[in-house]
């Protein structure tokens, strides 16, 4: 892909030497990498190497999973998300998510999009309507749904659902959107409209995105980092821009795995 000129700005994400592991079962281990404002890093890798859970890391669902302990830093800004002062509903609102599976509540297309304005402060009628209907067009959704915003969220595909998650997250005005295979649960028509949103979305958020689809990757990611298993245990391989990530990998276990030799 065209890569974006070169910007000198601080990372906004700081990741050093990050350890993850459930119920004493190392999962990952000594990965540091920094997340560039307004850039797409994609996560790769085989299946079970703690690349969701690397997510999960990044805005502290770790804290919901019982027997999760996490070891290292994380920095957002010059702030230390592990810090006991961190106020963990300011940090999900600094950094969203979106899971592989869309993750609708059963409510109406409207009030998903109310419910999280509301745990956030925003009592204003007037401006929670302009919020929502300006979320959902920046997800291409307001004209398939400004008609029927009283209809159950469920009741859209699965490529409408996943955006309107999207639009549930940005409008909570997040600096980073975490995306867990954003694509994968959806046929071929809803990903190319959601992978055009997540390029789109691109100039206003840093975007971390977890993707088995190496194409994918090389079509809108402008850094990719690599995660493979050593002794059982993620760990980071390789970091590049994406050009040189797939034409010039320094590692070799880089250069088989996008050569299709490994994973």
């Amino acid at each position: 892909m065209e890569q974006h000129a070169t910007r000198a700005l601080p990372p906004c994400l700081r990741v050093k030497r990050l350890g993850l592991a459930y119920h004493s079962r190392p999962v990952l281990a000594d990965i540091s990498l920094d997340i560039l404002p307004q850039r797409i890093t994609a996560i790769v890798g085989p299946s079970g190497t703690g690349k969701t859970s690397f997510l999960t890391c990044l805005n502290r669902l770790t804290d919901l999973i019982a027997g999760a302990t996490v070891t290292g830093q994380i920095y957002l800004g010059e702030l230390e998300i592990f810090s006991p002062a961190m106020d963990l509903l300011a940090l999900r609102r600094r950094i969203g998510m979106i899971f592989q599976k869309p993750t609708p509540f059963p409510f109406s297309i409207k009030r998903n999009l109310e419910v999280p304005l509301r745990e956030h402060g925003l009592r204003d009628r007037r401006r929670i309507e302009q919020v929502m209907q300006e979320a959902l067009e920046q997800v291409g959704l307001w004209e398939e749904v400004k008609d029927r915003l009283h209809q159950s969220a469920l009741s859209l595909s699965g490529g409408q659902q996943q955006r309107l998650c999207m639009a549930r997250a940005i409008m909570l005005a997040p600096e980073v959107l975490l995306l867990d295979e954003p694509c994968s649960a959806l046929d071929p028509l809803s990903s190319s409209v959601v992978e055009d949103l997540i390029t789109r979305l691109r100039d206003r958020f840093s975007i971390v995105m977890v993707t088995h689809n190496l194409a994918q990757a090389r079509r809108v990611a402008d850094t990719v980092a690599l995660f493979w298993p050593v002794n059982g245990v993620g760990r980071l391989i390789e970091q590049s821009a994406t050009e040189q990530f797939f034409e010039d990998p320094q590692h070799e276990i880089t250069r088989a795995y996008v050569r299709g030799y490994k994973g």
